[in-house]
């Protein structure tokens, strides 16, 4: 898998100019929101009523896959990687088990959970090796898994969907990469498409960054050095509006380059370890963007694998 140059170096420049700021205090994570022995965070304003509410939002029984296909040449935040090997144990030279002669192909999976559409778990993202909670690395974060926080703590997410499709609030094909989804961004979408963002909602942003992995115009190197993104701003909007979950069509949700020097992925920092709250990356919104849906009813159940950080997901929208 390849990784963008261009991605390296701001991560290389960011790291180079936080250096001096190794000794400075640690920003205050706040108590969480859900009671000190909390591990979902969010995922707590996910109660029977809004669950029905979402339910309420079914016209037509529409389907929509959000998990787009990922494969070993997916654009990924570096290092990561994956590889898939097929392989029938114990059939090879042979014509399989029992006279009946049963065969069955197995595959391996080698490589990381965070990669292409994922969900980024409460444990994810810190500040300075403090998490949600005000809990440290060395109190959690195993070699082999998260002893708390880990996604298989995680029920799933089911609720309210709403995406902003940010093309239309910028009068663009594609949003340029860079360009931060703002509070005030955000607020005006909203308004023109229709939609009121509300407490325990799953929020999603097109942008149609998709397209760069397919097609005539394909740029797979692009798709994964830059992007446009939730700035700090909208962030910390969001984070007040109380939201279940904030996702985008990109790798990495939030603006790339940053809005600021020097001031790396600050949004994930406003939305996992201060407030709890739930990031999803990759998520295909086109169709939705396309048949013009702004709420739906929103369905995901991760794989629960004990102490996992992250998971490659397919959420379902239904409309």
């Amino acid at each position: 898998m390849k990784h963008s140059g261009r991605l390296c170096a701001i991560l290389l420049a960011s790291a180079t100019s936080t250096a001096a700021l190794a000794q400075s205090p640690v920003p205050e994570i706040p108590p969480a929101k859900y009671g000190a022995d909390d591990e979902i965070g969010s995922a707590n304003l996910m109660t029977p009523e809004r669950v029905k509410d979402a339910a309420g939002l079914v016209t037509d029984g529409k389907v929509y896959s959000l998990g787009m296909i990922v494969g070993a040449d997916t654009p990924a935040f570096p290092p990561r990687s994956l590889s898939v090997t097929i392989l029938q144990p114990g059939q090879n030279g042979n014509t399989g088990l029992g006279e009946n002669r049963f065969t069955y192909n197995d595959d391996i999976f080698m490589g990381w959970l965070g990669i292409g559409p994922q969900i980024d778990g409460l444990g994810h993202a810190g500040v300075d090796h403090h998490y949600y909670g005000g809990r440290t690395y060395d109190d959690f974060a195993k070699p082999d898994g998260l002893t708390e926080l880990g996604l298989d703590k995680l029920p799933g997410l089911v609720g309210r969907g709403v995406m902003l499709d940010m093309t239309k609030h910028f009068g663009v094909d594609m949003v340029e990469g860079g360009t931060p989804y703002t509070e005030e961004d955000i607020k005006a979408a909203a308004e023109a498409q229709g939609v009121e963002i509300r407490e325990g909602d799953v929020v999603l942003f097109h942008s149609n960054w998709m397209d760069l992995l397919e097609g005539d115009n394909a740029d797979p190197a692009k798709f994964g050095s830059v992007e446009p993104g939730v700035g700090v701003s909208g962030a910390e909007y969001l984070a007040g509006l109380n939201v279940m979950a904030v996702g985008a069509d990109t790798w990495g949700m939030e603006v790339v380059p940053p809005e600021e020097d020097g001031i790396l992925f600050k949004a994930h920092q406003i939305l996992q370890p201060v407030n709890g709250i739930y990031i999803l990356e990759n998520m295909d919104t086109r169709e939705l963007a396309a048949d013009g849906v702004n709420e739906f009813l929103f369905v995901l159940g991760q794989a629960r694998l004990k102490g996992a950080v992250q998971m490659i997901i397919n959420p379902i929208a239904i409309r």
